[in-house]
């Protein structure tokens, strides 16, 4: 059995409710149809189709497997596309994921230049702070900031981003700057995070990490509340350079112990490794790189 044409015959079965109608699409006869989806539910092990003598639905299992089954058409077609040379500009649908905070502000702009320059795409963002499987959620490509665990996934690295610790000019004249990471336990903290993150914030020195355990005045898991309690005069907070560089820029914060950063963590996009590198993808990418600068400095 041919997988990519049982996959063909299951989706054109499901699409036009019937094994005559996909045997006259697929140019194959009826009991040709049927023994490839045959084939295809003995090798999965579970029934795709319900069959009537009147009609053929989807079992909940089909269901989830003609999900999966129309992207991997959909990648062999671009595949095969591309190697034959027939596509010169991108189409179809892509889903890019991101961050909730950076891709409102750093990725919604490229995806509107992007589907203003490329029309035959349809484009889909998801703005989420859960790490999600791609292949699961039907995401093409994702941003992640941070040193990554899964393996599984192609990486591409476009930048890097800063944590920084920031506080107001009002507290740092009230409270004295801070001039080594020792030096925070004296001072008041926002810390911003999942709640059941522990309290400590990490620096660097002669390449020896120092751990600062901090009581916060402020948990909070915005980095919004976080930036603007700190602008109230609040006291320190660690965030990621991006999250309060409109508050550096405007004098309302500043940035204090610089030089005990540790080193800045990078930007990757991420896409499986099950998939070639469409056009899509490849093209949205090279947008990024263009147009943008995800260098991430804290100012």
């Amino acid at each position: 059995m041919d997988r990519i044409d049982a996959m063909q015959a299951f989706a054109a079965v499901a699409d036009l409710g019937g094994f005559a109608p996909a045997a006259r699409k697929l140019g194959l006869s009826p009991s040709g149809i049927t023994r490839l989806i045959a084939a295809l539910e003995d090798r999965l092990g579970a029934r795709l189709l319900q069959r009537t003598t009147r009609s053929v639905t989807l079992t909940d299992v089909g269901a989830r497997y003609l999900e999966r089954v129309r992207r991997i058409l959909a990648d062999v077609e671009e595949a095969e596309g591309s190697a034959e040379g027939e596509r010169t500009s991108p189409s179809g649908r892509l889903a890019v994921s991101a961050p909730i905070g950076f891709g409102r502000l750093h990725v919604s702009p490229i995806m509107s230049a992007y589907l203003k320059r490329y029309p035959a795409v349809t484009g889909e963002l998801r703005l989420s702070d859960r790490i999600i499987n791609l292949v699961e959620d039907g995401v093409d490509l994702a941003v992640r900031i941070g040193h990554l665990a899964d393996s599984s996934l192609v990486a591409r690295r476009v930048g890097e981003m800063r944590r920084i610790v920031v506080a107001s000019r009002g507290y740092l004249r009230r409270r004295g700057e801070p001039d080594r990471p020792e030096a925070i336990a004296t001072h008041e903290t926002i810390q911003f995070g999942a709640p059941t993150a522990p309290p400590d914030w990490r620096f660097v020195e002669d390449g020896r990490e120092i751990r600062i355990a901090c009581k916060p005045r402020l948990l909070t898991n915005s980095a919004d509340a976080a930036i603007q309690y700190a602008e109230q005069d609040g006291g320190l907070t660690q965030v990621l350079a991006y999250q309060a560089s409109a508050a550096i820029k405007a004098g309302r914060l500043q940035i204090v112990l610089e030089k005990f950063e540790q080193p800045a963590p990078p930007i990757h996009f991420v896409y499986p490794t099950s998939r070639l590198l469409s056009a899509k993808v490849r093209t949205f990418i090279d947008l990024v790189i263009e147009s943008s600068h995800w260098h991430f400095g804290g100012a």
